[in-house]
């Protein structure tokens, strides 16, 4: 079993009570908008895996990639910043997802919490949200959640304050 904390459109500010929530994750993920100040710290609190988002520079982009698949406790995950959502999946998504789809698909971007199970590929789709002080976003918010033999559980949205 791992515990994972996902984030995204941190734009540069990283709230101290990321640390606080997720204290007991094994890793953290941070789907794309990062701003130059947090990649650090937050490599430096967990192993951390991330995509560059559209606001993120060179610094950024020069560890963090556009697209990000792996395997993990037999789960196969997609992330990538702009990715939309099911029945509404980017152009660059869309054409790998119906054909080689992920067991879980996350993108950030639209400062969005949403968390949707895709039917026609059976795939979980999360978007964290935005847990930065830049956007439209009203409350800042993560997502915790476990992965144990290729599921997932134990998933909660967290919300950690105005912006």
């Amino acid at each position: 079993m791992v515990t994972i904390g996902l984030l995204s459109d941190t734009h540069g500010h990283l709230d101290d009570a990321v640390y606080k929530h997720f204290a007991d994750c094994d890793e953290i993920w941070h789907a794309g908008d990062f701003g130059a100040e947090v990649a650090g710290p937050l490599a430096n609190f967990k192993p951390l895996r991330g995509v560059y988002g559209n606001i993120d520079g060179k610094d950024i982009r020069a560890v963090y990639p556009e697209h990000l698949r792996f395997q993990i406790e037999g789960l196969d995950v997609w992330m990538t910043h702009i990715g939309g959502y099911p029945d509404k999946y980017a152009p660059d998504v869309k054409r790998i997802i119906y054909t080689k789809p992920p067991r879980l698909f996350i993108s950030g971007h639209s400062h969005i919490l949403k968390v949707i199970y895709d039917k026609k590929i059976d795939c979980l789709h999360i978007n964290p949200g935005a847990a930065g002080n830049s956007g439209w976003h009203k409350v800042k918010t993560l997502i915790k959640f476990c992965i144990t033999d290729g599921k997932i559980h134990n998933l909660a949205a967290i919300e950690i304050g105005k912006r």
